[in-house]
Formats: structure tokens, sequence, C-alpha cells
């Protein structure tokens, strides 16, 4: 969603570059709170009668509203990094708009903003915890709803620690799932 909003943003259709831009400009103006209490409270005033959707699905969608926005910003910048005579290129060999994007541009700006979508998805992770706030449990809460148990009551220092070093891990481990594949993908 990302990508396809940064290439809106780049087209040279004015409608779909407004509407990429302004949407892009106001998910990125309000915090993720905000997206997630409308996702959780507002949305569901909008639906007809009877029809319901899950809460962790208009969470998960808020959040992918949220990040595609960044991520968009951040693809964007890769694709203006690329030089022109990429696009020369690609129209020596006859490409088309799809084809130039699919096979000549994209694969060039995504290998070089690997660096801050990694941090943007990591942010994104560790913003998950956000979710206790519209009354969804996630790690946190469900590890403090396991300490209110007196058989559990002296572990909490383990609890925490054991809760940090997930998110330590999960985050560790995509940063060097990073490093990686810039080294893979920097063949020369």
């Amino acid at each position: 969603l990302g990508v396809l909003l940064a290439l809106g943003r780049q087209s040279r259709m004015p409608a779909v570059k407004a509407l990429c831009v302004v949407y892009i400009e106001a998910i990125r103006g309000v915090p993720l709170i905000s997206l997630l209490f409308m996702g959780s409270i507002i949305f569901p005033l909008f639906l007809p009668e009877g029809v319901t959707i899950n809460k962790i699905l208009r969470a998960q969608a808020a959040i992918i509203l949220f990040t595609a926005a960044y991520i968009a910003e951040v693809v964007r910048g890769g694709l203006q990094g690329m030089s022109t005579g990429q696009y020369e290129a690609a129209d020596a060999l006859g490409l088309n708009y799809y084809l130039t994007m699919r096979l000549v541009i994209l694969p060039q700006a995504l290998k070089i903003v690997i660096p801050p979508t990694v941090s943007i998805l990591i942010s994104a992770f560790k913003d998950t915890s956000l979710v206790v706030i519209i009354a969804l449990f996630d790690l946190l809460k469900t590890s403090q709803t396991v300490l209110s148990n007196p058989e559990w009551m002296g572990f909490s220092p383990e609890v925490y620690l054991f809760v940090a070093l997930l998110y330590f891990l999960g985050c560790f481990s995509m940063a060097n799932y990073s490093r990686k594949l810039e080294k893979e993908l920097d063949k020369g």
C-alpha cells in the first residue's frame, strides 16, 4: 500500500496525485492513537445496523493505514533518488510505465530505502502495544493479567524482563535481516 501511495504521489494524473497527497499528509498529521480510537469507536457508527467488524481487524487496519503513509514517504524519497538516466534507459528499451516501474525503477529505489523502511516497521512493531488503549490485549497487558493472579505475583520482574526480551528479539531480528538483505543486494 505504501509503494502504491508513493507511485500515486509521483503520478502525472492530478486527481490521483491529489488523493495520495491528501491521504499521506492527513494520516501523517495525526497520532496513531487517534486512528485507533477512530477505528474502534467512530468507524462502527458508520456501519449499517447489525453489521459489525471485529475490533482486532479494525485495529490492524488502523495500524496498516498509518504505517503505509510513512512507508509511502520513504519510497517516494527512493523514487526521487533515481537518476533520470534510468527512466531514459527504460524509454529507450520501449518499456511502458508499468514495466519501467516494475523492472527498472522500483527494484533500485526499494533497495535504497531498506534501512528507513525497516526502521518504520520496527517502530510499527513497538506501536502495536498501543492497542491496549482501545481495550485489546497485547503482550504487556496479557502479562499484567497473569501477574494479577496470586500464584504469579512474585514473578513480576521476570515477566517484564521476558516481555522486554521478546520485543528486543523481534526488533533485533528485523534489524539483522535488514543488514543481511542489504549485503545480499549490494553485489556491485
